[in-house]
């Protein structure tokens, strides 16, 4: 599909195909079913949590298979967007005027592409997390087919294993931030499909120009 063919009639924009929508929930419901779950088995003033997700037993079991299917959309994600997900230039100047970001002075901010720089970085955040996770989770989970002369491997597991998790966690709730606060509008993108015209020059004018055919300026 064209860039032009993502104008959409009543001033929307489509920002997310069908499967781009569904591969992310994908992950994201996974992930908030291993992070509860994960954080009961972490420590157990939050063991309590394992009895909301099913019971102990269910959720011990779950985990790992809710991990595979994590790194699976994680896997998927990565294939639908890494071509957009490298560091230009633009991105640099993004990162300098970063703390206009955070006072919601777009208008001061280098325009923005599809993706922002720090959409960017937690995109890298997570699939650095993911891989992280399923090499130790495999270890911690099917303990018995790792050899003994490489038990090491397991006493480093139990501590990146979790390592790993509060990474995942801490950029997780970036996401939610960024999408809910810092960027009014992105939620709904990732359920209708769509964003305002308004939400595109705001927040991502970059991207705009090219979807409806203007050169994007300079960075800053």
């Amino acid at each position: 599909m064209s860039e032009r063919e993502l104008l959409l009639p009543h001033g929307r924009i489509l920002r997310y195909h069908l499967h781009e929508r569904l591969t992310h929930w994908i992950a994201a419901g996974s992930f908030i079913y291993l992070m509860l779950t994960g954080l009961a088995f972490w420590s157990p003033w939050l063991f309590w949590i394992a009895y909301v997700c099913g019971g102990p037993q269910v959720s011990r079991t779950l985990h790992p298979w809710g991990g595979l299917i994590f790194v699976g959309a994680v896997l998927y994600l990565y294939i639908m967007w890494h071509t957009q997900m490298h560091t230009t230039e633009n991105d640099k100047a993004w990162w300098r005027n970063v703390g206009y970001y955070t006072k919601n002075e777009d208008e001061k901010m280098p325009p923005a592409g599809r993706y922002n720089a720090g959409q960017k970085l937690l995109f890298w955040g997570f699939v650095f997390c993911g891989a992280l996770l399923l090499a130790t989770g495999l270890i911690l989970w099917l303990p018995e087919y790792i050899p003994w002369n490489l038990r090491i491997l397991r006493y480093i597991s139990v501590f990146i294993h979790p390592a790993a998790a509060m990474l995942a966690i801490g950029l997780f709730m970036i996401h939610i931030y960024m999408s809910v606060f810092a960027e009014r509008g992105a939620f709904g993108s990732v359920i209708r499909g769509d964003v305002s015209v308004e939400f595109a020059k705001r927040y991502h004018p970059a991207w705009y120009k090219e979807v409806v055919g203007d050169p994007a300026p300079p960075p800053k």
